[in-house]
């Protein structure tokens, strides 16, 4: 692994790095990731979004059939690197951008690719990943959302959703359900594309610590999809699923420093306190995290010099994704002991401590990575797991 660019890969750095600081002054001044907007600035992150697409800085790994740059992973750590050194936001549908529109380019029709990619590159149309459930979590196989075919071949969909970033933007969704009860628990799932606006979709916004609500509840109640709303096949959505969450954690992995999870940034916040900074302890506490944040970025590289080879993500990326956040979230953890009510009050800071706990479930909980990790990559016999009974879906309040 050659942490040094090459030439041609030297040659692109100079170019994003001379077009970012000519329009920086575009940027809307935000805090963390698109993930977690928040809802006053989104209107100006979506034009930044619209304008980094225009040059070539949206979707750099897509194929240039599906509107993209057809570039490597190295190209886009490359623009991630640059952006988080310019002090600008990346794209603002972060979700769509790094998960949905590569399962949509990997699994749906061309039909689909067609109406939905180029917009939501643009920043449009906003996305949205209908998987969670109030009983279900991050273990998607034990979902209860059921989608029924209908003679005409539409779907009927009933269930609910929680914890679904950006619903409250969204133009559509991607949303995983049951389609045959009778099967095995990880078959019999399919993936469906939804329009939010559709009858029978309700949008209930939820309060975080902060006082803001990025994330949400989603009911659906009898929900009509057209036959085409289909992505890949019919009871294979959970092949689907995995590919989008493998998507997911390779995005988080290579791109923690962009949440503002960089240990210079932990260790400036600390040596405002001139006792704290001259402490044994706080920091012993401080060196533990910034050699975690060293780990991961050195997986990163790892994963993204595997992917430039011609592999896909491995479920290996899921510690990666585990490790930095459980890093960033001592490391905010130690600068809010250090700084107290200050570090709360703060703009940059609160927003940080108070969204990791949600970042948690980003990707899957760390115990369903683990299990992953521990039956995919260790051969580990699976967890034994109670049938659930079905529920029924509680009504938005």
């Amino acid at each position: 692994m050659d942490l040094n660019d090459s030439p041609e890969l030297a040659a692109y750095r100079a170019q994003v790095r001379e077009w970012l600081d000519t329009h920086r002054e575009n940027a809307p001044r935000v805090r963390g990731s698109g993930a977690l907007a928040p809802s006053d600035r989104a209107p100006a992150w979506r034009a930044w979004q619209a304008l980094l697409h225009a040059h070539g800085l949206v979707g750099v790994t897509w194929p240039v059939s599906h509107g993209g740059q057809g570039l490597g992973p190295e190209h886009q750590l490359v623009v991630n690197q640059e952006l988080e050194r310019a002090g600008v936001p990346g794209v603002f549908d972060a979700v769509g951008i790094n998960m949905l529109g590569p399962a949509i380019i990997a699994h749906g029709s061309e039909a689909q690719g067609k109406r939905f990619l180029p917009p939501l590159m643009e920043g449009r149309n906003v996305w949205c990943q209908l998987f969670s459930e109030p009983e279900a979590g991050s273990d998607l196989a034990a979902i209860h959302t059921r989608a029924t075919r209908e003679p005409n071949g539409a779907w009927a969909v009933t269930g609910q959703k929680v914890w679904t970033t950006n619903a409250h933007h969204a133009a559509f969704g991607l949303m995983l359900a049951r389609t045959d009860p009778a099967a095995h628990r990880h078959k019999g799932l399919t993936m469906f594309v939804v329009p939010m606006t559709a009858a029978g979709v309700g949008v209930r916004p939820l309060r975080q610590l902060s006082g803001e609500a990025r994330f949400n509840e989603v009911f659906l109640d009898s929900v009509e999809l057209e036959p085409d709303a289909v992505v890949g096949e019919v009871n294979r959505g959970w092949e689907v699923a995995m590919d989008t969450l493998n998507h997911e954690r390779v995005a988080i992995a290579l791109d923690a420093s962009r949440f503002g999870w960089r240990a210079e940034a932990f260790a400036a916040a600390i040596a405002q306190d001139p006792v704290a900074a001259e402490d044994r302890e706080a920091r012993r506490a401080l060196g533990a995290v910034a050699s975690e944040f060293l780990a991961v970025r050195c997986a990163g590289y790892r994963t993204v010099t595997s992917m430039a080879e011609g592999h896909g993500p491995d479920p290996l990326t899921g510690l990666t994704k585990v490790t930095a956040i459980n890093a960033a979230t001592r490391a905010a953890d130690l600068v809010a002991d250090v700084l107290g009510l200050e570090a709360l009050a703060g703009e940059d800071w609160g927003r940080l401590i108070s969204d990791l706990p949600g970042l948690k479930s980003a990707g899957g909980t760390e115990e369903i990575v683990r299990n992953v990790i521990g039956e995919r990559v260790l051969g580990l016999p699976p967890e034994p797991r109670e049938p659930r009974e079905p529920r029924e879906p509680r009504e938005p309040r």
